[in-house]
Formats: C-alpha cells, structure tokens, sequence
C-alpha cells in the first residue's frame, strides 16, 4: 500500500502540473489516477471527445449507495504569461506564512485537500459516501462541468451534496450570479470614409449595441432590486463589453467589428429574457444596416452560459457546511462556479473552500498557510461526520 501523502504534499504536486486551460492537463490527471489506485480506489475518467488532451476524473468510496458528499474541483489554472513573479510559479513556496504558486489559491489547493480527504474516507470506512469530481476548462466558462456531471450519473450512485471548493475563505457561500456571454460579429459594407452614407460600417453600428448595455447598467443601478438580488454587489444584473476589434484604416468604413456581450444576471432574473432583449436590439440594429446594404448582418453566437448559485431554502449543502465551518453568515458571490451546473442537474450545493478570491489569476497568486490549515481541518471533520 502507498503512503499516504499530506495535503501540502498532494499540492506541491499538482501545482508542478502546468494545467493552463489552453493545454494539456492528461499528466494531472494520470497521477491523481494513479495516487488513488495505489490506495485501493477505482476512479474513472471522461476524455472530451472534441479536446482529446482533456479529461475530467471522478470517484467514489463507501457504500455503494445514493447520497454522496460530493467535492468539487478544477484542475484548470489561468496563465501566467507576462505576469511577474517572485519565484516558479509551477513549483509551491512557502515564505511569510503564505503558499505561492499557480493555482494554490485558485484551486488546486482545494483539490489537494478533497484528494486527501477520499483516501482518508476510503481507509476510515466511511457510513456515507464520498465522492470526488475533478473538471477542466472552469477557467474558460465552466464548459466542462456539465458533461462531467453527465457522465458521473452514469457510471455512480448519484450524491446529494456537492461543495464547490472555489476560495471562499471557508465561508459557507450559497449563491451567486449567472454568466452567460455572446460573441457578436457585425459584418459591414467597406467604402471610402468619404463615401460614408454608401457604405455599413461595423463598429459604428456595434457602437448602438454597447450603448444599450450601458443603458441597462444605469437602469438596473437605480431600480430597486428584489430579495435574491439584494445581497450581491453590486445587487443588479451587469451587461458587459470587455474587449472590441475591427476595422482595417481609419479612412475605410470598417467591415468587421468583434465583441463579447457578457451577462451577470443575478438569480430571480431570466438569463433567457436578458438574451432575448439582447437579440431584439441586434435585429434593430441589422435591420438599418440593411436598408443601406442589404447583405450586411450581424451574427451572435453563445459563447458561456454558467447557471446562477441560487439559495436553496432549508438546503441539504448549506447545513452541512455549515454544522462543520460553525459559519451561520449569509454570504454570495458575483463570479461564477459550477455549482450552478451541479445544482441545475438536481444536486444540493454550496461554495466552501480556502482562500482568498482576491489573490486568484495574479501574478505571486497564493493561499495562506493558516487558511489551508483551515482547509484541512474542514476536512477532517467532514471525514469524522461520515464514519459516524
């Protein structure tokens, strides 16, 4: 029988993986297969058939049975190019009572903790099943949770809890906003700049576009918002453009423009009548492209689509988390996790995991020494709470 490693030391070696979303993470993946083989644990692992250099992992010790604790994780981690760092970032260390490296934070320190804490169960011989689910490209979209979670009900028992390990500095977090995103191409008719009135050009009617989303921002700013929603900052939907390109020269009406329309819808809200307003407004706005240029348009296409975290009343995961974190505080997030995804497919859950969001996807990105302590004892007494 293998050692069993300690959580930091499950850490060092996950963190050596360089899981950048735009890469590999099959090498994580094999070891963690690996690790939990030698303690006795089948694991299973579902390869994306459109990205054959990603898998996700999942697993299952205790009785056979329905139920589950569920522990979730990604094992994706955001670049670090052109970031300044202190030391290695792939390589975990420790100085001024903090654990530096890519992911500890954000979250491969959470991972470590729910590995160790499956083998733990596994030998302690558990009363309740615990499961362990490990997803890829959560930093892109959360796209691939869903067919994890598709796959997990497949293959066994169905849990009824799931904690999503996200930082959350062990607070119990039961809620958080929706994310959906629409990449948006207008295609224009190029002309002269001179010749304005003859030709379409892109970015000027992509300009309409973003102006709506700023409207609705000042709108939903001062509307008074509704229970679910009073909780979050800020406590309103956001309409969102981050990035913009087109256009060739400044003296040619441009043909292309390029954006993302992003939405945090906050729950209560309908993702659907946020995309279809957004959808009306483009069709207004290709419409008058045509008038001029009838083979102009504008193309939209979903990008992301992250379900909101909404809280559940008298629910399964919170009062779990909570009987073991002693934390008895509302809390929600803006960003989204893949508890959404798991609790749209029928799970109970809820964020709780260490860390700082604050330190997540910067550049000497850690978690502090004393919160992935916490991290551990959460576990322990999780794995007490099974075996009783």
């Amino acid at each position: 029988m293998a050692r069993r490693l300690t959580p930091l030391e499950i850490m060092t070696r996950l963190i050596a993986f360089p899981t950048v979303s735009r890469d590999t993470n099959l090498p994580l993946i094999d070891w963690v297969q690996d690790y939990l083989a030698s303690h006795g644990i089948e694991s299973h692992r579902w390869p994306d058939p459109d990205q054959p250099h990603k898998a996700a992992l999942f697993a299952h010790i205790g009785p056979w049975d329905e139920g589950a604790v569920v522990l979730s994780g990604h094992t994706d981690v955001v670049p670090v190019d052109g970031q300044a760092w202190g030391s290695d970032p792939f390589t975990v260390t420790e100085r001024d009572g903090k654990y530096f490296g890519r992911g500890t934070c954000d979250m491969k320190g959470f991972d470590a903790l729910a590995i160790w804490a499956l083998v733990e169960a596994h030998h302690a011989g558990v009363a309740r099943p615990l499961q362990l689910a490990l997803s890829f490209d959560e930093e892109v979209g959360c796209t691939g949770a869903p067919p994890m979670i598709a796959a997990m009900q497949q293959v066994l028992p169905k849990g009824s809890v799931v904690i999503v390990g996200e930082p959350s500095m062990m607070q119990t977090v039961t809620g958080h906003k929706g994310s959906y995103g629409y990449d948006t191409h207008v295609v224009g008719h190029e002309v002269h700049s001179s010749r304005l009135h003859e030709g379409v050009n892109a970015i000027m009617h992509a300009a309409p576009l973003i102006d709506w989303a700023n409207q609705q921002n000042a709108k939903n700013m001062a509307a008074q918002p509704g229970a679910l929603a009073a909780a979050f900052d800020p406590p309103w939907t956001t309409c969102h453009v981050g990035m913009i390109e087109g256009g060739t020269a400044h003296n040619i009406t441009a043909k292309n423009c390029r954006f993302m329309m992003d939405f945090r819808v906050v729950p209560g809200e309908s993702a659907a009548a946020w995309r279809d307003a957004y959808l009306a407004q483009v069709r207004a706005v290709e419409a008058r492209m045509q008038q001029v240029r009838p083979k102009t348009r504008i193309d939209v296409v979903p990008s992301f689509a992250v379900p909101a975290l909404t809280p559940e009343p008298e629910g399964e995961a919170e009062a779990l988390v909570r009987s073991l974190t002693g934390d008895n505080a509302t809390h929600v997030v803006s960003y989204g996790t893949e508890a959404g995804q798991f609790q749209e497919a029928g799970y109970s859950a809820v964020i709780c995991g260490p860390g700082d969001i604050a330190q997540a996807h910067k550049p000497d990105e850690f978690i502090t020494v004393a919160q992935f302590d916490a991290g551990h004892q959460f576990m322990q007494r999780l794995v007490r709470k099974l075996a009783a």
